[in-house]
């Protein structure tokens, strides 16, 4: 079935994201750092169940944040939790994947009551700064803010060019997969074309969390969890071992795969999925 563009008119922005009818619980679904809802394309096909895509803010055709403004990750769940409520969803499936499943676990620690199933790919709560580095990890995105406006865009003269591009990207990615995501995100300009995503998200982070305070928010996860991870991706090399011990209730599935495991293995993750979902219905 044909995705469906929706827009949600959150705290003064327009957020964009695909739709897919189906059957069953609803799933809303969480992109990672310099994705967009296109991510979630693959996965669409194999399944039945109702699904929103979000582009998060900054991200593919959603708005970007004032300018001037400081954002953080916890900045995304306020945003994901006004989507659940324009969409009239008391009661979901959560899934995220790499920085959408840290924000995913985020939300799903806060609000409790508000996530049935919690389906995470390639990442276990967000990346943390260790209490001594705080300090000097704020200059660090002090320095880069005010470097910024000598920064531009890159402009690739063919379409082509920017797929070839990201496919070189963080963790690998096909050349198909990559088409997808660089299909909503990119934009004409002189010359060519660029990337629609604001230039701070690559910013480095002015405040995160220690591992205290994930450690925090991942033990207060009520839902069941199914961690999927890729044997050649981040849960490849036991990253998220250590934070598996802080949930009560998780399934882990390894397969093979990179970091976008989710786009280029929709089958085997939609499997996955599949059998947690039917085995956590009640």
């Amino acid at each position: 079935m044909a995705a469906k563009e929706k827009k949600f008119h959150v705290f003064g922005q327009t957020l964009a994201a695909l739709s897919w009818d189906g059957q069953g619980e609803p799933v809303l679904a969480l992109h990672g750092w310099l994705d967009n809802a296109a991510s979630f394309m693959p996965l669409a096909t194999q399944w039945q169940r109702p699904m929103v895509a979000l582009d998060f803010s900054g991200h593919g055709h959603s708005d970007h944040r004032p300018d001037g403004v400081v954002t953080h990750l916890v900045d995304h769940v306020r945003d994901v939790l006004a989507v659940a409520d324009q969409l009239g969803w008391q009661r979901f499936t959560l899934v995220g994947h790499s920085m959408g499943a840290g924000i995913a676990c985020l939300f799903a620690a806060a609000l409790p009551e508000r996530v049935s199933r919690l389906v995470l790919i390639e990442g276990l709560g967000p990346p943390t700064t260790a209490a001594e580095d705080v300090a000097k990890t704020l200059r660090k995105a002090l320095d880069d803010m005010m470097a910024l406006a000598d920064k531009r865009k890159p402009v690739y003269t063919e379409i082509a060019d920017a797929v070839e591009a990201r496919t070189r990207g963080f963790g690998g990615l096909s050349r198909d997969a990559s088409a997808l995501l660089s299909e909503r995100g990119l934009m004409p300009v002189d010359g060519g074309w660029t990337w629609r995503a604001d230039s701070r998200l690559r910013l480095t982070s002015s405040l995160r969390l220690t591992e205290e305070q994930v450690e925090g928010f991942v033990r207060a996860i009520q839902a069941p969890v199914c961690l999927i991870l890729g044997e050649q991706g981040m849960g490849g090399n036991g990253m998220f071992d250590h934070r598996l011990e802080w949930l009560s209730n998780a399934t882990v599935v390894r397969l093979p795969g990179r970091h976008h495991l989710h786009m280029e293995a929709p089958k085997e993750v939609a499997h996955a999925m599949n059998v947690f979902l039917d085995n956590n219905n009640g």
